[in-house]
């Protein structure tokens, strides 16, 4: 008998607490041992990670590849697929390889096989592909059904269609769906962080805002205690309210930090948007049971009558190259727009060719717009972004553009050198492929039982001698 089935026999919300442990806020990154042990030592009835986030940008998804170090990725994978197995209890992972499309899934299912094999362990795995066609996607713009989250365009038909990989973040309803099948491990490919821990539980008849606000908190495993950290963190679930401990006997789950977790990635810490509904918030209470841990209660959810989904897409750029320079000259740093555009005319009557120039100027509004008046910093970081369709265009553009910033001449400059200083040579790196997010919306109103693939594959790993 796999372990859902088990949990499904054996438990019933009248039974007393069900015991989640969130074993890593994105796997791949270190989980530590110490914690973990002391989680899986709590007995719980199931354990969780969140294996990735669209956080790092469209990179990831575009590419098909993984965020995580793949050293890393097998460490954490190996503690607790054979942490569950031993325990007997599932194990669900979302958003597999860091952006859940077709290649992070098929990446992780190869290193759970290879693991298998190490050491000849058994399970059953359902996966859950989030991949959707480009042609659906174009159906829900047609159908006035898709809306940006934002400040993006709605993409045309060719645009889409020019997605490397799309995915659709699935919902707790989904993994219920998976976890039906019967599984000792559900691997999903994109998916709501949410979902990875509420599922169960609203499988096994725990109220749904009550799972979906736990769920909210321990995704991100000890972040919401003071001081935050990786720590595994234990949530203990009943019909009424839930109570939240990390693992770390030094990180503490208090109120007003519990509380606060309501304004990660939120733009409404009392509404969370949720593929099935909304998850309300605003007459959530939060009571310290001692210096240690916090009991949640007072959630709510609100169904919607079709679910939306979330849609990611990203499409390739061109080749990015980066020159990386600091200027500290005070009259250089005064003129330091003005000079970036007048060398950039200079350059692209050497370089010729379709290359285009980011420049991002750190300590003078990189990371946000400087207020007028703002004093400016006795020194800037330069970093220009350099995109080409071919990575030696891009090169040949960073490093013209680098000589003549270099000597380039301004009112008042006391020497013909050192506008730039470099802390490295050569200042000018490769910096992979640059993809843009084209899809960055909601899909409403759209069935989600045929729009996510469910497969179960028995896994026998064989011992390598």
């Amino acid at each position: 008998m796999n372990a859902v089935a088990r949990l499904r026999q054996s438990h019933r919300p009248a039974d007393g607490p069900l015991r989640v442990l969130a074993a890593s806020g994105q796997l791949g990154y270190g989980i530590p041992e110490p914690a973990l042990r002391r989680g899986m030592a709590r007995a719980p009835h199931f354990v969780g990670c969140d294996m990735g986030s669209i956080d790092p940008g469209p990179y990831y998804l575009g590419a098909g590849e993984m965020a995580a170090p793949a050293e890393m990725v097998y460490r954490d994978l190996d503690l607790v697929l054979c942490a569950a197995l031993d325990a007997g209890v599932p194990l669900v992972i979302g958003s597999a390889g860091t952006a859940g499309a077709r290649p992070h899934l098929e990446a992780v299912v190869a290193v759970l096989r290879r693991i298998a094999d190490a050491r000849s362990l058994r399970f059953r795995l359902v996966t859950v592909s989030s991949d959707i066609a480009a042609e659906r996607v174009v159906g829900a713009i047609d159908a006035g059904q898709l809306v940006p989250i934002g400040a993006i365009d709605m993409p045309s038909a060719q645009q889409v269609h020019g997605c490397s990989h799309i995915v659709g973040q699935c919902g707790t309803d989904t993994l219920m769906q998976a976890l039906a099948l019967g599984a000792d491990v559900v691997l999903a490919g994109r998916a709501c962080d949410t979902a990875i821990f509420a599922a169960l539980p609203v499988m096994l008849g725990y109220p749904m805002g009550l799972a979906l606000h736990m769920a909210k908190i321990i995704e991100c495993t000890s972040l919401c205690c003071q001081p935050g950290g990786r720590d595994a963190m234990l949530a203990e679930l009943t019909m009424e309210a839930f109570t939240l401990e990390s693992m770390n006997p030094d990180a503490h789950a208090t109120p007003a930090s519990v509380a606060a977790h309501a304004l990660y990635e939120q733009a409404d810490p009392l509404s969370v948007e949720e593929p099935e509904g909304v998850l309300l918030l605003d007459e959530a209470q939060y009571e310290a049971l001692d210096a240690h841990r916090t009991r949640v209660r007072g959630a709510r959810f609100v169904a919607r009558d079709k679910p939306s989904v979330k849609v990611e897409g990203a499409s390739l750029v061109g080749q990015r190259v980066v020159l990386l320079a600091g200027v500290a000259d005070p009259g250089f740093l005064d003129r330091l727009p003005q000079a970036l555009g007048l060398v950039e005319q200079r350059v692209r009557a050497l370089v010729p060719g379709d290359w285009a120039v980011y420049p991002h100027i750190y300590g003078q509004g990189a990371v946000r717009p400087l207020a007028e008046g703002t004093l400016r910093a006795g020194e800037a970081g330069l970093v220009l972004e350099f995109i080409a369709p071919q990575v030696a265009l891009a090169r040949t553009a960073a490093g013209v553009f680098k000589q003549n910033l270099l000597h380039y001449g301004y009112p008042g400059r006391k020497s013909t050198a050192g506008n730039l200083a470099f802390a490295f040579t050569p200042s000018e790196v490769d910096a992979h492929a640059a993809y843009r997010f084209v899809l960055y919306h909601v899909m409403q109103d759209v069935s989600t039982i045929d729009l996510f693939a469910l497969n179960a594959i028995d896994v026998d790993g064989q011992h390598v001698h």
